[in-house]
Order: structure tokens, then C-alpha cells, then sequence
């Protein structure tokens, strides 16, 4: 994939309140505006919002994956430990394979924030040729898991988990993704 051809990805907001009115979606804001700064290729973003209904999310990550071929799926939301956070069951319900790298560096990631982030039950998982990721609801945590902690010097301390989603995709048979080195450095799969 040149830096021209379209990367489509598919993008899940999860939370009873903000599906039904209650307030706004702040987590599909937040993820198109970080992967507009990070990513060069052209993006066409899938966006859903929905409660955190097990059944509906796992028929919703099956769609994006297998009817919409996204090569990458970011959810956001449901990650807690309180009975209706169910993103993480309704993950692994779905995949064919698990990757614990992910989900170990975000909670790593927002530890370095708040202590309860041993709390956080995200995943990270692969089902077909798509890699689907668990990210925290926290607008301010989804930016932070995906880039990182930077020091007041702007100097990585912990990448972010976003410097490993291009091999992960090509390891699947995905497209390349391209990103913006100073934004968002990453390790590109060798071709």
C-alpha cells in the first residue's frame, strides 16, 4: 500500500448512555481525531455507536471484519470491571487469536496516569484479516494509549500501542500503514 491508497478503518464506540442521548459520544470524536493526525493514508472510517449489549458488539466487530474487511477495528469503551462493560467478552468471543502484548501496554501505559488502570480488562485480538483493539472510554486515555508517554521534552518514555499496529496488520495479510514519524512513530513491517 503507497501512502495514496485508502485505509479503511472501523471504529466502535460502546457506552448505554452516550447510544442512547444521554450525552454526547466523546470516544468516536477522539479516535478520528488522533488517527487524522497520525495516520498519512487516506482514511475511510466505519463508525458505529452502540450500548454495551454483548450480542450487538460482537454482530458489530463480525460486520467490520468480515462483510467490511477492515483491516483495523479500534473500539472504545466497556473495558471496566462493572457488569456492563462486556467489550472485552465480546472480543474474545470473536477471535481467532489473541495478542496479550496490547492489552498488557495499555494498562502499562495508564498506569502511569491513574492507579486503577489495573482495572482495565482491554485486549487486543485478531480475527481474520483484521486486528481489533480494546481501547479505555477516557477521551484524554484513548490519545494516551495510542501514542504513548511523552516526557516534558516530548521524548517517548513508553510507545504507545500504535507503534506496533503496522506489523500487526501486515501480519495478516493488511495493507501498509503510514504515519506521521513525529507524531506517531511506528515499526514498519519490512517488504
Amino acid at each position: 500500500m503507497n501512502k495514496n491508497e485508502i485505509l479503511k478503518i472501523g471504529l466502535v464506540s460502546i457506552s448505554d448512555r452516550a447510544a442512547t442521548g444521554i450525552y454526547p459520544d466523546q470516544g468516536l470524536p477522539e479516535l478520528k481525531k488522533w488517527l487524522q493526525q497520525a495516520v498519512i493514508n487516506p482514511l475511510e472510517m466505519i463508525e458505529h455507536l452502540i450500548p454495551d449489549e454483548q450480542p450487538l458488539i460482537e454482530s458489530t466487530l463480525i460486520r467490520l471484519a468480515d462483510e467490511d474487511r477492515c483491516p483495523l477495528i479500534l473500539t472504545t469503551g466497556g473495558t471496566g470491571p462493572y457488569l456492563r462493560d462486556v467489550t472485552p467478552e465480546a472480543t474474545l468471543a470473536v477471535a481467532d487469536r489473541v495478542i496479550p502484548g496490547f492489552g498488557e501496554l495499555m494498562r502499562q501505559i495508564s498506569l502511569h496516569f491513574t492507579p486503577t488502570a489495573i482495572l482495565s480488562r482491554q485486549v487486543g485480538v485478531l480475527r481474520g484479516n483484521s486486528l481489533i483493539l480494546n481501547l479505555p472510554g477516557k477521551p484524554s486515555a484513548i490519545a494516551e494509549t495510542l501514542g504513548g508517554v511523552k516526557n516534558s521534552n516530548g521524548e517517548t518514555l513508553i510507545p504507545g500501542i500504535f507503534a506496533s499496529v503496522p506489523i500487526a496488520v501486515d501480519a495478516v495479510g493488511g495493507p501498509l500503514i503510514q504515519t506521521d514519524a513525529h507524531f506517531c512513530p511506528v515499526v514498519s513491517p519490512k517488504r
